[in-house]
């Protein structure tokens, strides 16, 4: 059994054949010809000078492309650098600059940008050899090296080596770097494809971007387990999302609570053909019951579960199929195999902080150990930083968060991050963001600035630093922040105005 992501494309290859490993855009690649493609990319990276140990970034949405250019990476005994499509020049060369990335390789031009320019212009990239575009990787010049060289490289690979660094945003608003093993990676992922049933005759359609957990890694590395067949689509359409159900009988579709939303309140929906779908996996924000419900009378799908998980340990529970629609719209489910978790409530009963230990929490952050030492202590516990309670059958209900983190249309927003870059706007002299409700992407931020500045302006100037997701959708202009005595603002407050 595959213990790295080599040893698991290869036995994918002998295993499932000429079987569609992707299917994108009137494209289909077997798992035969992903391996080919994979092993000629690494022979690439190799002919560049990507030795073992070094780092790959990925910047691109999902495509059959971006797969290539990650399984390559691996193969050729890199680590793989996910890097948020969606992030600006600006905070890709941070990811860059600190992996010290070898490679980088972008899909210049999506959604209108200039990708490679913006990085060159945010960093001398001195770690870097090339920055590749990712639509030319096969002309890419493999020089001298064989593809019997590239083949002992991937055989070479430990299941203890480093797999993937996967940033997250910590309170502080410098973001981490989790990293992961290859045994954890393809651990987590065949957990994952085991409790949902996954097989060689499932179509899953991949909403989620590659470059989070969810995308990779119970994404692309569960297919290679499985043999599904995905369907990588780089930027949710709502019409083209219910077409490709329809067309090509999508049977697997995990996503943010918006896409069920989004799917079940569609107009045109009672035209269309869902009823292939047999599983959806959902989480990443608070899941209201009747949403489970009508996923499973309006949307006919067998199958519906939530799941709790995060960068540092992937996934950490998950509801099972015979749950209750209460008790997968109400909980994260119970621990997944090989993890375990309770709940720190200070020598009492009820709720408390989250603790998680197991096969999957995360190496550590990479040159970080100070930070790995307060997030994981001595006996092997994460400390995730959310409040929660389990109930007597073990299942995991998040009921706060001990840190300010919100999650936007299934994505995390770290304030703190936020803060630190509108506090270096001209005028700003105070500034915090929280987390507020949103019908239709769960949360989105709302700024509170003290200064001579209009909401317009904190918007724009925000919209040209980050992700668009990290952008506050409202900005309250304020005299002052409420704070303690020690000076902390008030967040409780704030979210209460």
């Amino acid at each position: 059994m595959a213990e790295t992501i080599p040893a698991a494309l290869g036995e994918a290859a002998d295993r499932f054949g000429e079987h569609p490993a992707y299917v994108q855009d009137g494209e289909s690649v077997s798992f035969l010809e992903l391996l080919r493609r994979v092993r000629r990319t690494a022979r690439g990276y190799v002919a560049l000078g990507l030795e073992p140990g070094d780092r790959v970034c990925v910047w691109a949405p999902n495509s059959i492309g971006w797969v290539v250019a990650a399984l390559a990476a691996s193969y050729a005994g890199g680590v793989l650098v996910p890097v948020n499509s969606r992030y600006t020049g600006h905070e890709v060369a941070d990811v860059v600059d600190r992996t010290g990335a070898r490679i980088v390789v972008v899909e210049d031009g999506f959604l209108g940008r200039t990708q490679v320019a913006d990085l060159r212009a945010a960093s001398e990239l001195t770690s870097v050899v090339a920055v590749l575009d990712l639509r030319h990787l096969p002309d890419l010049d493999v020089g001298s090296v064989t593809t019997a060289q590239v083949d002992a490289i991937a055989e070479s690979v430990s299941p203890d080596d480093v797999a993937d660094i996967l940033f997250t945003s910590g309170t502080t608003g410098r973001s981490k770097g989790a990293m992961s093993a290859h045994r954890q990676t393809i651990g987590v992922a065949r957990a994952w494809g085991d409790l949902g049933g996954v097989t060689g005759q499932d179509r899953y359609l991949v909403v989620n971007p590659f470059f989070h957990s969810f995308g990779y890694k119970v994404g692309i590395v569960t297919g290679l387990l499985s043999g599904a067949t995905l369907y990588p689509m780089a930027t949710f359409d709502l019409d083209a999302t219910m077409e490709l159900i329809e067309v090509e009988r999508i049977t697997v579709l995990p996503g943010a609570p918006t896409i069920f939303t989004s799917l079940l309140n569609a107009p045109g929906r009672e035209a269309r053909d869902l009823s292939s779908l047999r599983l959806a996996v959902t989480g990443a924000a608070v899941v209201p019951v009747v949403l489970i419900e009508r996923m499973r009378t309006e949307l006919a799908i067998d199958q519906v579960v939530t799941a709790f998980g995060m960068t540092e340990a992937v996934v950490v529970s998950m509801c099972r199929q015979d749950d209750s629609a209460q008790t997968v719209a109400t909980t994260c489910g119970r621990a997944i195999p090989g993890m375990e978790v309770r709940i720190d409530a200070g020598g009492g009963q009820g709720a408390g902080e989250l603790l998680v230990r197991g096969d999957y929490v995360m190496l550590g952050y990479l040159d970080d150990p100070a930070a790995t030492a307060e997030a994981i202590d001595a006996d092997g516990w994460l400390h995730t930083g959310d409040v929660g309670v389990l109930d007597d059958d073990g299942n995991l209900a998040i009921t706060d968060r001990l840190k300010d983190m919100y999650i936007s249309g299934g994505f995390n927003v770290y304030p703190a991050e936020v803060e630190q870059v509108l506090a270096r706007m001209d005028g700003v002299a105070d500034v915090a963001v929280v987390g507020t409700p949103d019908e239709r992407m769960g949360e989105v931020g709302t700024a509170y600035v003290v200064g001579a500045v209009t909401p317009e302006a904190v918007i724009a100037y925000a919209k040209d630093r980050l992700a668009n997701f990290k952008v506050p959708r409202h900005v309250v202009l304020v005299d002052a922040l409420p704070r303690n005595l020690s000076g902390k603002v008030l967040k409780t407050e704030l979210r209460g105005a």
